[in-house]
């Protein structure tokens, strides 16, 4: 185990210029990535973080919660994302107070620490215990998810009081939101400070004007499941932030969208989109489970639609993925469903499953509007990602990246998919959904934070990683990764640690851009 002079030797790599640059594909225009575009999220606070840097080791979340009363304090703007964004930003103490965030959760977890080494380690899941909330400094780096897990009607959730359904890692009630069973929280603080957060939503939503860039930094910690549906179409660029011209927007694009039908749906039988249409047809009993129990023909109709619509591109495997999140999320208004897999919407509206298709095809296209590289002919865009991936794990974890040199697994092997699908096979739809609330609300997030998340991920199972010594099973390891039984809980420790790596190598694909 690295110690801490040798920790920060190591971190003081990454202002090295490194040579080499990627070269283009099929003559594809790359456009530049730039992670200092982030700069958005950082805004000055005349309240600077109260924690030192080498904080007291504390060892219950009693304790934790009495000397860090001010962070649970409803009263105050608790849930300030990046307090730490001070003029005079010292990433070292950016990334120490990150690593200790990490380190103090896992103590508090009774699990191993945080290898002090690059990387986040796999934490071992304990068969009967639930998961704790998580804590450590949250001015600093947001990373816990506030999501509501039940699905009540829009109807009667306003006057209800919230609720969170149990997520235990074994068990067998694993709702969409993911948080944990209000038994294990020891005080009645994190409940109120729910409502208070929910509260809040509701009052930026309200308008008259939704101040968009507070509610991305209230979303980046993660969305109340009853605002998700409004939230994601505001963040996506669909509805605008008056309120009086949503009615307006959602039927004009509704209309729109209906007419896309009426005018192109007939053609798919056509011969020069028969080839579109059978790929389609073929791939959508290939998705996940949750979405062969939706609707079919509705995810045929979105992806024919925006294939056609978008020639530069067409439909691309892949694409029919993105669509799951968007559908499960709006017709969660309109429907009880305690787990993503015995959502029933035969019970739904005739009229509302075509408003909910009309949304999904508009926030999807949206979404890809910031990726459409990454399926253009010999998916450029993925190719680039992919090789910046492989720099970016080489300055973090060099023993990691070495393993896998030496054993001949090529990144594009098992790191493709997780461009091209945005890790939704690699994880449940219940931790798309979460890691999309965050996504939403990065300045581009699904294009480049992205980035830092893969490789957050990859280095979070060094251990099991460096003990597989054959080819085989290591890119069989890496091509089926144990996240069934993830949660919440998991998604906000990866994006804290990929939140840090955004800071401490920011500078890593530089010299793509050349």
């Amino acid at each position: 185990m690295a110690s801490d002079g040798a920790r920060k030797q190591f971190w003081k790599r990454s202002n090295s210029k490194l040579p080499g640059s990627i070269q283009h594909v099929y003559g594809a225009q790359h456009p530049p990535f730039d992670p200092l575009l982030h700069g958005t999220l950082l805004r000055s606070t005349a309240k600077m973080p109260t924690t030192p840097v080498k904080a007291k080791r504390v060892s219950t979340f009693q304790e934790f919660e009495s000397n860090t009363s001010d962070a649970w304090d409803a009263g105050e703007d608790d849930d300030e994302l990046l307090a730490m964004a001070a003029e005079s930003l010292n990433s070292e103490v950016v990334m120490e107070t990150a690593n200790r965030v990490l380190r103090n959760h896992s103590q508090r977890q009774g699990r191993p620490t945080l290898q002090e080494g690059p990387g986040l380690q796999q934490k071992p899941r304990p068969e009967a215990e639930p998961p704790s909330p998580p804590s450590g400094d949250l001015r600093l780096v947001k990373s816990v998810s506030e999501s509501h897990t039940s699905c009540p009607a829009e109807s009667a959730s306003d006057a209800a009081p919230l609720q969170r359904s149990q997520s235990l890692p074994h068990s067998a009630t694993v709702t969409l939101g993911g948080t944990s069973d209000p038994s294990t929280l020891s005080s009645s603080a994190l409940s109120e400070r729910e409502a208070s957060r929910l509260d809040k939503f509701k009052q930026l939503l309200a308008g008259p004007n939704t101040d968009l860039e507070e509610l991305r930094r209230l979303s980046w910690s993660g969305i109340p499941k009853p605002v998700r549906p409004m939230t994601w179409k505001l963040l996506s660029g669909y509805l605008p932030a008056n309120v009086d011209r949503r009615p307006a927007t959602l039927q004009r694009k509704q209309k729109e969208y209906f007419a896309f039908i009426e005018h192109y749906y007939d053609s798919r039988n056509d011969e020069v989109h028969q080839d579109t249409y059978r790929q389609i047809h073929i791939d959508i009993p290939r998705m996940s489970p949750e979405a062969l129990i939706l609707q079919p023909k509705i995810f045929e109709r979105i992806l024919f639609i925006w294939a056609i619509r978008h020639p530069a591109s067409g439909y691309v495997q892949g694409i029919n993925d993105l669509v799951t999140p968007f559908f499960v999320v709006f017709i969660c208004e309109y429907i009880e469903a305690e787990e993503v897999d015995t959502v029933d919407v035969s019970g739904v509206p005739a009229e509302v499953l075509c408003n909910i298709e009309a949304d999904t095809y508009w926030c999807m296209s949206k979404l890809l509007d910031g990726i459409q590289d990454n399926y253009t002919f010999a998916q450029p865009g993925i190719q680039m990602k992919v090789k910046m991936l492989e720099e970016l794990v080489s300055r973090i974890d060099e023993q990691v990246h070495r393993h896998l040199d030496q054993h001949e697994v090529r990144y594009l092997q098992f790191a493709f998919r997780w461009m091209n699908n945005l890790l939704m096979r690699e994880v449940p739809l219940r931790c798309t959904i979460r890691l999309w609330d965050t996504y939403q609300s990065e300045p581009d997030g699904f294009s480049h934070f992205h980035l830092y998340v893969c490789a957050a991920f990859l280095v979070r199972w060094r251990k099991e990683i460096l003990e597989e010594k054959d080819f085989q099973e290591l890119l069989l390891f890496l091509q089926n990764l144990p996240t069934a039984h993830w949660d919440d809980e998991d998604i906000s420790l990866l994006l804290a640690e990929a939140y840090r790596l955004k800071f401490a190598f920011a500078d890593a694909p530089n010299h793509y851009k050349k």
